[in-house]
């Protein structure tokens, strides 16, 4: 007499074969690879809404609580962000995008902190620590700052956070020597405390925790453009694919590099290690075209952009609901077979 657990068993093993036949997998998973999209011309640094960006795939990275070392951040309020990227055989352009109720773009007061995002790239063959490399395997850190953003346009000092502000004595900078005297880090080109910004990103260089170190006045090449506009923050970071320093990254055709991705949220007090963190993601450079230019793409193309998502996304969906009807099809003989033979041996035991 065939028992419910063999009969239960008999139906595993069928649709096991089922699935073996049609080659289709019981669990599966996809690696997430940014491809910067080759274009002619001009790249667009500094506009994050141009067209030409629709020519490239964007990819959507997932990003956890940074938990490994003090200070970690335990809830994380940014999930995500959306990848896209761009060359031209000389220069690279990297767009990110992340949703982010609030704009803090200030830091004069000590209650304030800032929206910030960072890339990075190891220096050595293979996949170092995530958490900004480690001894021997040294990284290259692209830091965005919202504030240093809102800087270019308007450098801001206390006085504008306190315009009724008051003190006895004030080493103002037009005073000659009052910078090397009274403001030693401007002095020496402390980024944090130039009077001017060259640019809304500090390139950086890593080798394990406690190790970050900004790149001299000299060496920072890496361009940044960010725009907060409805509840998202739209960043770009440019610079030219080649470097002949060390501690930078440099890229070509044909090759395959990790990066990470970094984000921290200002509304929520986070700051230095308290961030949300990617993986690492393979970044590669196209070697040709990425299809129809954004001029002659219609608005429907420009509305169906190509998106690199995990298999949840509506292709998938269509995937797996071929497969169930085909593995359907396929099992209905060996089960409709299976009841058949329950229900005569039943009766022979009734």
């Amino acid at each position: 007499m065939i028992t419910r657990s063999r009969l239960f068993y008999g139906l595993l093993l069928a649709l096991a074969a089922a699935l073996t036949l049609l080659r289709i997998p019981v669990a599966s998973s996809q690696g997430l690879t940014v491809a910067a999209a080759r274009v002619r011309g001009e790249l667009p640094v500094n506009d994050p809404a141009s067209a030409l960006w629709q020519q490239a795939v964007a990819v959507d990275i997932p990003l956890s609580a940074q938990n490994t070392t003090r200070p970690m951040l335990l809830n994380p309020s940014i999930r995500s962000v959306t990848v896209r990227a761009l060359h031209n055989g000389v220069q690279l352009a990297v767009l990110v995008e992340w949703a982010d109720e609030t704009q803090n773009n200030t830091m004069l007061r000590t209650e304030d902190f800032r929206d910030a995002v960072a890339l990075q790239f190891p220096l050595i063959e293979g996949q170092l620590n995530v958490c900004m490399g480690q001894q021997g395997g040294n990284v290259n850190i692209w830091h965005w700052k919202a504030d240093w953003e809102a800087d270019l346009a308007a450098r801001r000092d206390l006085i504008a956070q306190y315009p009724d502000m008051h003190v006895d004595y004030y080493p103002f900078p037009d005073v000659t020597g009052a910078d090397a005297m009274y403001l030693p880090a401007r002095a020496v080109g402390n980024l944090f405390a130039s009077a001017e910004r060259a640019s809304s990103v500090e390139d950086l260089s890593a080798g394990g925790f406690g190790t970050l170190n900004s790149q001299p006045l000299a060496q920072q090449n890496v361009q940044g453009h960010g725009a907060w506009a409805d509840g998202q923050w739209r960043t770009i970071f440019s610079r030219r694919l080649a470097s002949t320093e060390a501690t930078d990254a440099s890229f070509a055709m044909n090759r395959v590099y990790p990066v990470a991705f970094a984000v921290w949220d200002g509304a929520h007090a986070e700051r230095n290690g308290q961030k949300s963190t990617s993986q690492w993601v393979s970044f590669r450079l196209e070697s040709q075209g990425a299809g129809p230019s954004a001029a002659s793409a219609g608005p429907a193309s420009n509305q169906a952009e190509a998106r690199a998502v995990t298999p949840t996304g509506t292709d998938g969906f269509i995937v797996v609901i071929l497969g169930i009807l085909a593995i359907n099809a396929v099992c209905m003989l060996p089960i409709g077979g299976l009841l058949l033979l329950v229900a005569v041996t039943g009766r022979k035991g009734a």
